[in-house]
């Protein structure tokens, strides 16, 4: 079995995008020590609509991105996600068929924080417990079970200190891209949540942030997709 965040930015501020590439292999180097003390085996590296492969000298780093498609975000993750998408083009069906085609796993992220990837009926390897907001893990295990699909734990960390508030024990003898893409189809996947001290501070702040955007909503309300809150009602 390993510890693994499937879900890490190491991209810590947008925009400035030259600045921010320069910023990448350190950013690399912070979430793979915050992976180590948090005692993971690895980290996939998810960043926003690219991929640039790096390598793991203190965790194992797993290839992924998470793709902004027409209704919300995916994880793609696996041993050849694309190197760069265009955000807000591709559909969850082109997005599930791209990753299948590149021996990827699609995972949906984040199904109750703007987005409506949950509503669409695609091939989806697995679903999502997001390590910003984990009072939706019982939504999101409603959904997977709905589905009749896996669950994975992931992080979402934009910051060194976040990584491994979620994660997911993978079952498998080794830890590579292709087993990792194995035991999700397999549901060879159980997330993990921490609820420490310091994570439930962090989560309060993150939750007055999404509070304040209007963008985290319940199963029963209506999700306006990917860079829209939801309109308040009149």
């Amino acid at each position: 079995m390993f510890a693994l965040d499937l879900h890490a930015h190491t991209r810590f501020f947008h925009g400035r995008e030259r600045a921010a590439a320069l910023f990448d292999p350190l950013g690399v180097r912070l979430l793979e020590l915050g992976a180590r003390y948090r005692g993971l085996d690895g980290v996939a590296l998810t960043n926003h609509d690219y991929y640039h492969p790096f390598v793991g000298r203190v965790v194992k780093t797993i290839p992924g991105i998470e793709i902004s498609t027409t209704k919300g975000h995916v994880l793609v993750v696996g041993p050849d996600p694309p190197t760069r998408t265009e955000p807000g083009t591709l559909t969850p069906k082109e997005t599930v068929a791209l990753a299948h085609e590149r021996g990827c796993a699609a995972i949906v992220a984040h199904p109750y924080r703007n987005s409506t990837v949950r509503e669409v009926d695609a091939d989806f390897d697995a679903i999502e417990i997001n390590g910003k907001h984990p009072r939706t893990e019982e939504w999101a295990r409603e959904l997977a079970e709905s589905y009749d699909l896996p669950l994975v734990g992931g992080s979402d960390a934009h910051y060194p200190v976040e990584v491994g508030r979620a994660y997911t024990m993978v079952d498998a003898d080794v830890l590579t891209p292709e087993s990792v893409v194995s035991a999700i189809r397999d549901g060879r996947v159980e997330p993990r949540v921490e609820r420490g001290t310091f994570d439930q501070l962090v989560r309060r702040g993150y939750q007055k942030v999404h509070e304040g955007k209007d963008n985290l909503h319940r199963p029963a309300e209506e999700s306006p997709g990917v860079g829209e809150p939801p309109k308040p009602e009149d």
